[in-house]
């Protein structure tokens, strides 16, 4: 036997191949995070700002602006996207740059982002003054600060008014955080409060009752509430009056002056002008707002914060909901039930249940759980909000139920082999002492089977965590105007939609208007979206191994 076929046959060849498709996923998975992590993180970095001319069939604008991306064209791809090569373009080249610049101004030129050729920019500079403004509304901002002004007054000019911004800036933006917070919380907790009572008196006439001392309290309370609603609506209004004070006067690079509002001002920065630590500082006060605040501008600007949360909190709400009813159904298939042709296509339907497609789930969450159970629980529960609904309408309860019923086949399998890995003598040994079946089940059967539960748990958080498909149909939405847990009783409202990581990636995805402005958050919030999962996963491990350190008989 030759030496070749003696190494075939000793298995190694099989092992090395295995080795090597192992690594070759490991370096798929390590350099497609890295890319994703990239050009996400990339995205808050404070760039430098170009000024330059822009020359183009004879004519010559004007150009300021962050290069975002580049890219080498051949010519023969360059005409074919009906660029005009021109004198401009010398013709004895092979290849041209052509950058991406986000030059911002929306609310003067319409758009954010332009496609500039770099042999027709000319005189490139990047002025210390040039400023990047980011705003609440239009974008960015990018041209010259020219004055502040206060009460329609000039404050300051020049470089004074360089050196006053960031002071004025920082008084505008904690009045503003005041103005969010009386919107947010103290306004929002009478409008909730004042649609309590509406449905107690609503309540109160559906059954009949006439009691006018109950009425009159409802009366009372109403009196409070509205005189609460209209101190916060004077200090709200003074508040509103005192930001509008301030403005900022900027001037384009074409040399158009307009006005903005410190109100609507996020920050103004420098970038040219700022040092390698300051520029740092100022990424990771982006960061943070990235993750700490809340969305605007159709979801291509500001922070994900609500996204976060009600991925987390969903994903919580499901893991407690699955693994009760998976680790009971596998006790009753594996301890209780008795073997034979029922229970082996019980088994069978639970593994074909692991590979129905996800919006499957969702048709039924949305047919059973949302209109049929939801639908009924108003009607018994909730009359007096009729015809409103209040579960009868996709939330994060149907939708953490709908996800449970996706992952049970997965806890169910794995919780099966974990009680097949107990060996029978030590549930013998247990009966043999005087416990019941059902002791030697609680105390002894399914502490030792934990890790294994943990492993299903952990496989169910992973798939859960990235599902979007039956979310889009039972709760999750673009835009949720409050989270799903606040300070109103009952707190954690069950009933309420909410956002979520995935689908907010498919909505900047495919769904932005501003597609230029919203391809680097893509890859921010599947960032985030990967550690979120991730934490979440470790969490569970972590737990699963102490566990498995209590019960190493397991291994033995």
């Amino acid at each position: 036997m030759s030496s070749v076929s003696k190494w075939l046959k000793s298995g190694q060849p099989w092992i090395w191949l295995n080795a090597g498709a192992v690594s070759i996923s490991l370096l798929m998975v390590i350099g497609l995070v890295l890319l994703i992590a990239v050009r996400g993180l990339a995205y808050f970095w404070p760039a430098d700002v170009m000024q330059a001319d822009y020359m183009h069939a004879g004519n010559i604008g004007k150009v300021l602006g962050e290069i975002t991306a580049s890219e080498d064209l051949s010519m023969e791809r360059l005409q074919d996207s009906g660029y005009q090569i021109g004198p401009e373009i010398a013709q004895d080249k092979k290849h041209v740059v052509r950058y991406l610049v986000k030059m911002g101004n929306r609310d003067v030129t319409g758009t954010d982002f332009k496609v500039l050729l770099k042999p027709m920019l000319k005189k490139v500079t990047y002025p210390n003054k040039a400023m990047v403004v980011e705003r609440r509304e239009w974008g960015n901002f990018y041209g010259f600060l020219k004055a502040l002004k206060k009460d329609g007054k000039i404050l300051a000019e020049g470089e004074q008014a360089q050196a006053m911004l960031d002071q004025r800036l920082k008084q505008a933006l904690g009045i503003f955080d005041e103005i969010s917070y009386i919107r947010k919380h103290d306004i929002g907790k009478v409008n909730y409060s004042m649609e309590r009572l509406r449905l107690r008196e609503r309540r109160l006439e559906l059954d009949g009752d006439t009691d006018p001392a109950k009425k009159a309290a409802i009366v009372a309370d109403r009196k409070v509430l509205d005189k609460q609603y209209k101190q916060l609506q004077a200090k709200l209004s003074q508040l509103t009056d005192k930001i509008r004070r301030d403005s900022l006067v900027v001037e384009t690079v074409d040399g158009k002056r307009i006005e903005i509002n410190m109100g609507k001002v996020v920050r103004a920065y420098f970038p040219n002008a700022m040092s390698t630590v300051e520029k740092v500082g100022l990424y990771f006060a982006k960061l943070w707002e990235f993750v700490s605040d809340d969305p605007r501008e159709a979801n291509t600007e500001g922070g994900i914060f609500p996204a976060i949360f009600g991925t987390v909190l969903m994903v919580m709400l499901m893991a407690l909901l699955v693994t009760p009813f998976g680790v009971v159904a596998a006790v009753y298939l594996r301890e209780y039930a008795r073997q034979g042709l029922v229970i082996r296509l019980i088994r069978i339907a639970v593994n074909n249940l692991a590979g129905v497609p996800s919006i499957v789930y969702g048709i039924f969450g949305l047919g059973f759980f949302v209109y049929f159970l939801g639908g009924n629980i108003d009607a018994l529960f909730f009359p007096e909000a009729s015809p409103a609904p209040v579960f009868g309408t996709p939330g994060i309860l149907w939708s953490s139920l709908t996800l449970a019923l996706l992952t049970l086949p997965v806890v169910i399998v794995a919780t099966e082999e974990g009680l097949s890995r107990i060996p029978r003598s030590i549930r013998e040994g247990s009966l043999a002492l005087g416990a019941t079946k059902a002791e030697t089940l609680w105390r002894t059967v399914l502490p030792m089977a934990s890790p294994a539960m943990m492993t299903g748990l952990i496989l169910a958080v992973a798939r859960a965590a990235g599902e979007v498909a039956p979310l889009m149909l039972v709760g999750v939405v673009k835009m949720a105007p409050s989270l799903p847990l606040d300070g109103n009783f009952p707190f954690l409202h069950m009933e309420r939609k909410f956002m979520h990581l995935g689908f907010h990636i498919y909505d900047v995805g495919f769904q932005s208007p501003n597609v230029e402005a919203a391809r680097p958050l893509v890859y921010a919030t599947s960032l985030l979206l990967i550690i979120v999962i991730v934490l979440l996963n470790l969490t569970a491990i972590r737990i699963r191994n102490r566990l498995r350190e209590n019960y190493r008989m397991l291994e033995n």
